[in-house]
C-alpha cells in the first residue's frame, strides 16, 4: 500500500529531508563541473605567464582593455560560475560573496587605465572558483 503523500527518489524509497552521502554519479559530475570551472578560471585569470617573472594573467586583464566590451564579455563568462554555485544550492552568503567578486572586477576594471592594472591583480574567478571547491567538495581536480 503506497501513501499518496511521499514522493519517490528514482531507487523508489521514499524522498526525505536528508539526502544522505552523494551518490556516485553526484559526485562525478561535481568533479567534472570543478574541472571545466578550472579551466575557465584558469583562461581568464592565469593562463599566461610575464616572460622573466613569476607574475601570471589570463584573458580578463586583455579583454578589459576593449573599451565598453571587453569587462561586460568576461563578466558574462565569470557569472557561469555563479550560475553553477546557484544550480549547486550553495548558501546564499556564498553566492552572494561571489556577486561581490564578479562586481567589484567589473566595477573597478571598467575604470580606464586603473581598472586595467586591477584586472591584472585581481582574480575574481579564482576566488570564486575557491568558493566552489570549500562547498561542492574535495575533489582532486
Amino acid at each position: 500500500m503506497t501513501n499518496a503523500s511521499f514522493s519517490k527518489n528514482d531507487d523508489g524509497r521514499p524522498r526525505t529531508g536528508y539526502a544522505g552521502p552523494y551518490r556516485a554519479e553526484d559526485m562525478d559530475e561535481r568533479a567534472r563541473t570543478l574541472a571545466r570551472l578550472e579551466q575557465l578560471a584558469s583562461l581568464l585569470d592565469d593562463r599566461f605567464t610575464l616572460p622573466g617573472t613569476n607574475f601570471r594573467f589570463g584573458l580578463d586583464p586583455i579583454l578589459g582593455l576593449i573599451p565598453g566590451i571587453g569587462d561586460s564579455a568576461t563578466a558574462a563568462l565569470t557569472g557561469y560560475m555563479i550560475l553553477v554555485a546557484r544550480r549547486h544550492r550553495l548558501p546564499a552568503s556564498v553566492q552572494a560573496r561571489m556577486v561581490v567578486n564578479l562586481g567589484l572586477d567589473w566595477l573597478v576594471g571598467s575604470i580606464p587605465l586603473l581598472g586595467d592594472l586591477f584586472d591584472f591583480g585581481f582574480k575574481a574567478n579564482r576566488r570564486n572558483l575557491t568558493l566552489l571547491r570549500r562547498h561542492l567538495g574535495p575533489f582532486d581536480v
